[in-house]
């Protein structure tokens, strides 16, 4: 019997823990109500709802198993009943305890353990926390024992209008072009809400201006800001303060609202032509302004500012378009007008330019309203300066004869003073350019004359600054450059262009060349220099040598015989007398040593000195010694016998009576006085040797024809 009562009492009490809620409904005119019950056998109480039921919830959020809804900032004088826990196995007795635990329970839910109803006993913010996850669990009152497995549920927190919208990023700035058409858009802006997007229409935003028209509108849910009024001008105004509002609910009444502020910047476009402050422009200048310097400055306005109002300048027309120039500042935007050219105040003295600005960027869009360039006139008066004396020529070129005589004239030099009140001048050398003092100058008339001789073959250029000076202002000077070319006279006679010496082989044949010789002649004849070559009259039928002239102005010394012995004569010595083609002409003798040498077969010079014959075979040392010392002995001899013989100033040879030494004596007529005299000995010329040509010595004779 105890057994079957407890098996009854079992089947009665088997039901599952029914939690009851009940949820609220997801439309905005639904409030949770505090008589959430949640119960395990809600599932089934779902079900088993009517037809007519069904239809009222379909306007509303479906029910949710396990969740649970909880308004947030709630702040009443009691705690908010979020729900309620209930067993079917509770018959009222309180011998069950519900236990709550999870996210925030006993903090920020508590629980009757008793009734199973849930309170908030503090005020929720959705904002912070959406949502808390907690576990539900019956036990016995008890025991503590479990009276059915633990089940986990979500309380969320139910969102209500309290954040306001905000502007994240303001205030915020932007520019748009001036001269733009209606609806240009501007920029856009963008508002955030904290409050939950997907409930209701807390964070619905709608924008609208509240300062800032009739410039500009505002797509009232994009937020793009546009122009609102076509063809707003910079040069008018530049800036614009624009106030926007984000209102939520949609923009409805009741909802809450931010805003923020935008300024609009216009940018400009090049809409404006320049223009000159004034139509006519006055500048005064002296004549002697240094070339480059700036005359004045004319400016052309410009609303339009950077590069827009940029502008160029230029002399468009005027009788001083040659003189003048004109330069655009770009950092003052003004032209700079320049002189060229030097001004000349006893010539011209005003002139009048026209300038022009023009714009240097120019915008299509608005080229029709005309040229974006403007024009002025500018005057300009020459003012009178003292200037320096000016020379009738800016350089001088003078020629004179380096044989010219002292004091002569070489030429003049000219200037005067170009004011109107006339000053007289004076000319002097500087003495910088003329250290040598070689030429002078008459202080009054600009005569050049020569102070020294000149010699062309020294210096052919001579070049020296001429002064001139006003005498009422001795300030006012210039300069001139002078140059003086001296001009070639014969004054010099050929002579041969080098030291010559010729060899000539004791093996040669003959008619053969010994020597090609050239001459040169420091003068420098306008038709170049041709050359005539002889030899002395007494050396006309020389027995050993003859010349020839050659094509090319040299001559040619050719032998006359073979058979020439080094050890009859080593050295020949040949007089040459060269002419030049001058007027009147010069000449001079030079002579040429040829010298008889040892050659080989085919004409190479080996040796040149006198050499002794070969001796006889079987000589012996000893005998070549004592030849030696005899040969050393005569020489002894010889010495003192002339040495004794000068002592007495006895000749060495005197044949007769009449052969004494006689001079034979040609006179230069440019000579220089004793050098230009050589005298032959007589007894030289009637030794037997002086056939075959000189003995060796110095004898020169320079002869000037």
């Amino acid at each position: 019997m105890p057994e079957r009562l407890s098996e009854a009492l079992l089947d009665l009490w088997t039901p599952l823990i029914i939690l009851w809620i009940t949820l609220p409904a997801c439309v905005d005119t639904a409030p949770t109500t505090p008589s959430q019950v949640l119960t395990s056998g809600s599932r089934l109480e779902l079900n088993r709802l009517s037809e007519e039921q069904r239809i009222l919830n379909r306007s509303k959020r479906g029910w949710v198993w396990n969740q649970m809804f909880v308004l947030e900032e709630f702040s009443g004088p009691e705690p908010i009943l979020v729900g309620r826990l209930h067993t079917d196995l509770d018959p009222g007795s309180k011998k069950i305890k519900y236990i709550l635990s999870g996210d925030g329970a006993g903090t920020i839910f508590q629980i009757n353990d008793i009734t199973g109803d849930i309170h908030a006993i503090k005020r929720l913010d959705r904002e912070e926390k959406a949502e808390y996850t907690l576990t539900a669990q019956a036990v016995d009152f008890e025991t503590n024992k479990p009276l059915e497995p633990p089940s986990e549920f979500i309380i969320k927190v139910q969102d209500i209008n309290d954040n306001a919208p905000e502007f994240l990023n303001g205030p915020y700035h932007a520019t748009v072009p001036e001269m733009s058409i209606l609806g240009t858009s501007v920029t856009n802006v963008t508002a955030t809400d904290a409050d939950d997007p997907v409930y209701g229409n807390s964070a619905k935003l709608v924008y609208s201006i509240l300062e800032g028209q009739p410039y500009f509108s505002i797509e009232p849910e994009t937020a793009i800001i546009k122009t609102a009024l076509p063809n707003m001008d910079r040069e008018a105004k530049e800036e614009y303060l624009v106030v926007i509002q984000a209102k939520d609910m949609g923009g409805h009444s009741g909802g809450l609202s931010g805003t923020t502020t935008l300024t609009v910047t216009l940018t400009d476009v090049n809409d404006n032509p320049p223009k000159f402050a004034q139509s006519l422009y006055h500048f005064s200048v002296p004549e002697d302004v240094v070339l480059g310097t700036a005359i004045g400055r004319v400016k052309a306005n410009d609303q339009d500012i950077g590069e827009n109002a940029q502008s160029s300048y230029d002399i468009i027309d005027g009788d001083g378009t040659a003189l003048f120039e004109i330069t655009s500042d770009a950092q003052a935007q003004d032209g700079i007008i320049r002189l060229r050219k030097p001004l000349d105040f006893e010539t011209k003295k005003s002139y009048t330019l026209k300038v022009e600005a023009a714009n240097v960027h120019v915008d299509p869009r608005f080229s029709g309203r005309g040229p974006f360039k403007d024009t002025a006139t500018v005057k300009i008066v020459v003012e009178d300066a003292d200037e320096p004396p000016v020379f009738s020529s800016p350089t001088y070129l003078l020629e004179v004869h380096e044989n010219a005589a002292l004091n002569s004239v070489i030429g003049q030099v000219t200037a005067r003073d170009p004011d109107i009140t006339s000053s007289p001048i004076r000319f002097s050398i500087d003495r910088h350019t003329d250290l040598e003092r070689q030429f002078n100058i008459n202080a009054d008339d600009g005569k050049i004359t020569l102070a020294t001789p000149l010699d062309r073959e020294l210096s052919v250029w001579h070049n020296i600054t001429i002064i001139a000076t006003e005498i009422r202002n001795h300030s006012q000077i210039s300069r001139v450059p002078v140059a003086i070319k001296v001009l070639d006279v014969n004054d010099n006679a050929p002579e041969f262009a080098s030291e010559y010496e010729a060899f000539l082989c004791e093996n040669g044949k003959p008619g053969q060349v010994i020597q090609t010789v050239s001459a040169m002649d420091k003068d420098d004849p306008k038709n170049g220099h041709y050359f005539l070559y002889s030899l002395l009259p007494e050396m006309v039928n020389n027995p050993n040598f003859t010349i020839k002239k050659n094509e090319d102005n040299s001559l040619s010394i050719l032998a006359k015989h073979n058979g020439f012995n080094r050890q009859k004569q080593e050295v020949y010595l040949l007089p040459i007398v060269i002419s030049d083609s001058g007027n009147p002409p010069l000449s001079s003798t030079s002579t040429l040593t040829i010298r008889v040498c040892g050659c080989s077969s085919d004409g190479v010079v080996q040796s040149c000195n006198v050499e002794a014959y070969v001796l006889p075979i079987g000589l012996s040392m000893g005998a070549l010694i004592a030849i030696l010392a005899c040969i050393i002995l005569l020489l002894v001899i010889v010495v003192l016998f002339v040495t004794l013989r000068r002592h007495k100033n006895e000749p060495l040879i005197i044949k007769d009576d009449e052969d004494v030494r006689e001079n034979i004596i040609r006179y230069d007529d440019e000579g220089g006085g004793e050098e230009d005299t050589e005298a032959f000995d007589i007894a030289t010329l009637q030794n037997p040797d002086g056939i075959n040509g000189f003995l060796p010595h110095e004898d020169l004779l320079r002869e000037s024809n």
